[in-house]
């Protein structure tokens, strides 16, 4: 193992293409200009080098030196306490502790019903669709509130949400051409640098299937 560190650079992110939990993950990295190696790779066949740190081969993997972190949540939260310019979560514990919360319930709602749509049958798929379009729409005075989601500055919670609303023409869902107060935040996101520098070739491929 130690050999496998030593040869890494000071920080490697292994990431699925697709995955939207390591596109989260690449999205903190590019917005916040962290230089390190992005290997990708095919979660049903992992590295092993990634193997060897990693048992289960999960995306996303960070490793910097002996340090191995393969949670995307987690990941994200290091490298914004790392690299502490310019910062992604609020200074005071109380705005911190409610970003968290709010991640964690984008997670519990949102991502659990794309997971479904992604990786459940027809129905079960369809019942998911029509929920998570619903939920994005009812969010829309979220949207529209504030100039970033619930925040006036760039966030994490941002980090979360674009990459979901990227994904969202690939799974036939479409809330970003329909409102015009979603689309307006999701064009503002699409065009930040950090995140055009983040999409793998898979995911830019993602907007052109049709809707």
């Amino acid at each position: 193992m130690a050999n496998i560190i030593t040869r890494k650079s000071v920080m490697t992110l292994f990431s699925s293409p697709t995955c939207p939990m390591s596109h989260c993950a690449r999205f903190v990295l590019h917005e916040k200009q962290i230089t390190a190696d992005i290997e990708f790779y095919d979660p049903a066949n992992p590295p092993e080098d990634l193997l060897e740190l990693n048992p289960t081969g999960a995306s996303p993997t960070l490793i910097e030196r002996e340090l191995v972190l393969y949670d995307s949540r987690i990941i994200m939260e290091y490298l914004d306490e790392r690299f502490p310019h310019p910062p992604l979560h609020q200074m005071d514990p109380v705005s911190r502790a409610n970003a968290r919360m709010l991640i964690k319930r984008i997670d519990q709602e949102w991502y659990q019903l794309l997971d479904e749509i992604v990786n459940s049958g027809e129905k079960k798929s369809a019942r998911a669709k029509k929920l998570l379009r619903e939920n994005l729409l009812e969010a829309e005075p979220i949207f529209a509130n504030r100039p970033f989601f619930m925040s006036d500055e760039f966030s994490l919670i941002d980090c979360v949400v674009v990459p979901l609303l990227w994904r969202l023409p690939s799974i036939g869902i479409d809330v970003i051409s329909q409102n015009e107060i979603i689309n307006n935040y999701a064009q503002r996101m699409f065009k930040r640098p950090g995140f055009k520098r983040s999409l793998s070739e898979a995911e830019k491929e993602m907007m052109d299937v049709p809707k």
